[in-house]
């Protein structure tokens, strides 16, 4: 239908095709594309910045990556709690390194060293270790990351940590390899993801059988995990090897905690349905 039929006689020429908004929607599509040509996607050195820490054991000084915790939106976590991140992964940043005398800790732990733990340090890692050259990299990728935590790790047995801060640096590491394994998933790179998910398996058996040892001679809170957590952590690891009575118990904890928070609570009411359904599955 031509909207402005009858106007010929004043020597208008309009069709039926005339649009009334042509010149809104063209000035709408303009900038619709400036908008989106101006976003642009976050970089991961865009959540990190480089803090300066003084070392325990040698008493110098050391830069050391952290991620700006307030600008780092979080997402749905896995089901065993290892937590996301948009744009960044802040598990690799979860480690300082002295790179003048070896010492390496979890972040947490980092600062609370003994007299006696200093020395065992000094005469078991710095003694032998090579001094790193201060590093440009902006960001950290999988395999550094994973290089840290070990070292971390290895710190914590020389040391004569907690058993929970041992199994704790397994947890990591198995959470970091995981994701590195993903990642060569997507790229398809099979043998090497194998590789990777067959070493996130050792660390995740040495995380469990630690965690379990801790939670039986240490005080809560283990790990910064109040005993909730701690149980769904458990029962969601317990699940991953088929032990079912101990997944059992530690849920049956959660559930009947009168401070559990909600979500763990609901996690929990979760994973006992899937494990009802894996049972009936198996009778």
């Amino acid at each position: 239908m031509n909207l402005f039929s009858g106007l010929e006689k004043f020597g208008i020429k309009a069709t039926d095709s005339t649009d009334l908004y042509a010149d809104e929607k063209a000035a709408e599509k303009k900038t619709k594309e400036k908008v989106e040509t101006a976003v642009v996607q976050p970089k991961e050195e865009d959540f990190l910045l480089d803090k300066t820490v003084r070392c325990p054991v040698c008493d110098k000084e050391f830069k050391t990556k952290m991620v700006k915790v307030g600008k780092v939106k979080r997402l749905e976590p896995d089901a065993d709690l290892r937590p996301r991140q948009q744009y960044v992964d802040s598990l690799k940043y979860d480690v300082a390194s002295c790179p003048n005398c070896g010492y390496t800790s979890l972040n947490r732990y980092f600062e609370h060293i003994t007299m006696g733990q200093i020395k065992l340090i000094k005469e078991q890692i710095s003694r032998n270790f090579h001094p790193q050259a201060p590093s440009d990299d902006a960001t950290w990728d999988y395999d550094k990351a994973i290089e840290m935590h070990k070292l971390s790790l290895f710190n914590s047995m020389v040391k004569k940590a907690r058993t929970s801060e041992k199994a704790y640096n397994c947890l990591i590491l198995a959470w970091l390899l995981r994701t590195k394994a993903e990642e060569l998933e997507t790229a398809g790179k099979k043998e090497e993801a194998a590789a990777c998910r067959q070493e996130e398996e050792s660390f995740y058996k040495e995380a469990y059988d630690g965690m379990m040892k801790a939670v039986s001679t240490e005080m809560f809170p283990i790990c910064g995990m109040d005993q909730s957590t701690m149980d769904y952590l458990l029962a969601n690891m317990a699940f991953h090897y088929k032990r079912y009575d101990v997944t059992s118990k530690c849920l049956s904890r959660v559930l009947s905690s009168a401070s559990a928070n909600r979500k763990i609570k609901d996690k929990s009411l979760e994973l006992k349905e899937i494990i009802l359904k894996e049972l009936k599955k198996n009778r």
